[in-house]
């Protein structure tokens, strides 16, 4: 059975690489928390991370059909998953995948994360990972390790990144046609052009 899609459009008019749903979702949300809940630069700026903040984390998972109940000590830990989630980011995008599947799979097993079939909003069937605790912070953390296992174990590894544009350091999966983005954001490839600009004309 296959569980994650990465097929191109050919009549797509943005040139990206849909992933299946779930996935999408899941690498959407450990790029959330990575980006703001671990230190590091967005852009040119020190991002100082809400540590144990529970608004900021319910916002962070939030959707419009699903709206988590956050405590302080779930935003504590889900900041220290953040930090692992950095990880596998990190050495993904430095091509050091053994380094990546170790964590992912020390974080499969430690949540025994399991796949489940479950009724998608507007009808059908999706692909979930449920984990053996009910609870938030091994339930995502469950669904987010096995989302990065089916990215890394398929040609969609080399797409997990993290900003070349010194000194930002912030994650992103990269959706693009020819697998070349470089940057977390348009902010940073516009300033590293600016800067490249600047250089050619001196």
């Amino acid at each position: 059975m296959t569980v994650m899609r990465a097929t191109v459009d050919p009549l797509s008019v943005t040139g990206q690489i849909h992933f299946d749903s779930h996935v999408a979702v899941v690498t959407d949300v450990a790029c959330r928390l990575v980006n703001t809940l671990t230190p590091g630069y967005d852009g040119v700026m020190p991002v100082d991370p809400p540590y144990g903040d529970a608004a900021t984390i319910g916002e962070l998972l939030g959707r419009a059909d699903y709206h988590p109940r956050v405590t302080k000590r779930d935003a504590v830990q889900l900041a220290e998953l953040a930090v692992r989630l950095r990880e596998v980011f990190v050495a993904a995008a430095g091509d050091d995948l053994e380094t990546a599947v170790g964590v992912v799979n020390d974080m499969l097993e430690e949540t025994a994360a399991r796949p489940r079939l479950d009724p998608a909003v507007g009808g059908g069937w999706t692909l979930h990972f449920h984990a053996w605790d009910p609870g938030l912070v091994v339930g995502w953390g469950a669904g987010i390790a096995a989302g990065l296992a089916l990215a890394i174990g398929s040609d969609l590894a080399g797409r997990l990144g993290v900003c070349s544009a010194d000194p930002c350091d912030r994650v992103f999966v990269d959706t693009s046609r020819n697998s070349g983005r470089r940057f977390c954001s348009t902010r940073c490839q516009s300033r590293v052009k600016a800067a490249a600009h600047r250089t050619r004309a001196t």
